[in-house]
């Protein structure tokens, strides 16, 4: 039978490629040390576990909950943004739950997006990025990013070649995947563009408390004017290691978060309340646990990378993400990111997320995730240096 256009129009998914590769080397009982997903495996704080079980135990909270999220969840997470970036948002108006930040982020591209429209998005990014536009029928304008390159510089040209004019630009920072940093005076410099050129912007600020070394991640809402042209998601998955609860939040500007609202109200009734009221106890609480996890990725980036580098495998250390974005070295780099992702798993028994996945502009990258303990972590290195070394196995 004839595939569905909308399927029709999602490339195959590079991902799937390595990940079939690591499945078939485990059924015949390989072990594989795997950097390759970014779900962590930091379990969730004993108090929100604690809070979902005592909601859970209460009848109320097993109906039906409001689409865009019980007042006190949005309240939490707005006095948030108040506490740490002094922004202040009006919970009813600016602010909405969303089932994780993917699940936003694609709902709202649904709402703002008519088939024709043009997305600016970087290149290399996280799929979601492309893919939500893409299945809401927009065309998507690549606007490369990485060493080298000036942003700016690219986005203008991306925004004169496109046509018809671009209606959205996303962002992430910092950046998945390259673990990129930015700074207030770059936001400054977006919301000028944006509303030069009338464009909206989407920031996802999903690793916002995954910092390092000192270096502490601005929110897009903070500077002046922000509101006018846009939104930013955040989300609970990394910063409280919720990943399987999806927990997310669409806030800033009230017409996009209506609009987010509104396509929400014909698709959900929410996320489950008991869910709902443990995360507003999080944000409520200290954030003594969101500095614990901090740590933790700390401790295992600075192994990652302290082994890469011992071995011959230079790589930079990341001020921010759980990621460590690793160019290819230089005798593999011509195979690009598939094919060494499969030399990585076959010869090292590592698995990563090749940078092909991305954007094109991320083949000679490869992405690990910080998923693995120390005595995982030291096993992949071994296995590394063997490859890179000529050793056999």
């Amino acid at each position: 039978m004839e595939e569905f256009s909308r399927i029709q129009r999602l490339p195959p998914y590079v991902f799937a490629l390595v990940g079939e590769l690591k499945m078939q080397l485990r059924r015949q009982n390989i072990d594989i040390v795997d950097f390759s997903m970014g779900n962590p495996d930091i379990p969730t704080p004993a108090h929100i576990v604690d809070k979902l079980a005592e909601a859970a135990r209460k009848p109320v909270n097993h109906r039906y909950s409001l689409s865009r999220g019980i007042p006190n969840l949005r309240k939490a997470v707005c006095d948030r943004y108040a506490r740490l970036y002094d922004v202040h948002l009006d919970q009813d108006s600016e602010a909405i739950a969303t089932m994780g930040s993917k699940e936003g982020l694609a709902h709202l591209s649904l709402a703002m997006l008519d088939p024709g429209d043009v997305v600016l998005a970087p290149d290399p990014t996280y799929p979601i990025h492309k893919y939500a536009p893409v299945i809401a029928g927009a065309d998507v304008r690549s606007v490369p990013i990485g060493p080298g390159r000036d942003f700016f510089e690219d986005l203008t040209t991306a925004t004169r070649q496109a046509w018809p004019k671009p209606k959205v630009l996303f962002l992430c920072y910092p950046h998945n995947p390259t673990t990129e940093v930015t700074t207030l005076e770059f936001f400054r410099n977006v919301v000028d563009f944006a509303k030069e050129n009338g464009i909206w912007v989407i920031h996802d600020l999903a690793y916002a408390d995954l910092v390092f070394d000192g270096y502490t991640a601005p929110s897009f809402l903070q500077v002046e004017g922000a509101r006018d042209v846009g939104v930013e998601f955040y989300t609970m998955s990394k910063s409280y290691s919720m990943p399987g609860w999806r927990v997310g939040f669409c806030l800033g500007n009230a017409r996009l978060v209506h609009a987010l609202s509104r396509i929400k109200s014909y698709l959900d009734y929410g996320i489950f309340q008991p869910v709902q009221i443990a995360a507003t106890v999080a944000l409520n609480s200290s954030d003594a646990c969101v500095h614990e996890i901090r740590g933790i990725y700390r401790e295992r980036r600075d192994r990652l990378i302290e082994g890469l580098n011992r071995i011959g495998w230079e790589t930079p250390s990341p001020k921010a993400t759980m990621f460590v974005w690793a160019r290819i070295p230089e005798p593999f780099r011509k195979m690009g990111s598939v094919e060494f992702s499969k030399l990585l798993l076959t010869e090292a028994h590592v698995a990563v997320s090749p940078g092909l996945g991305f954007g094109s502009y991320g083949d000679e990258y490869v992405r690990f995730a910080l998923i693995e303990n120390e005595h995982r972590t030291r096993q992949a290195i071994a296995g590394i240096r063997r490859l890179l070394s000529g050793t056999p196995q």
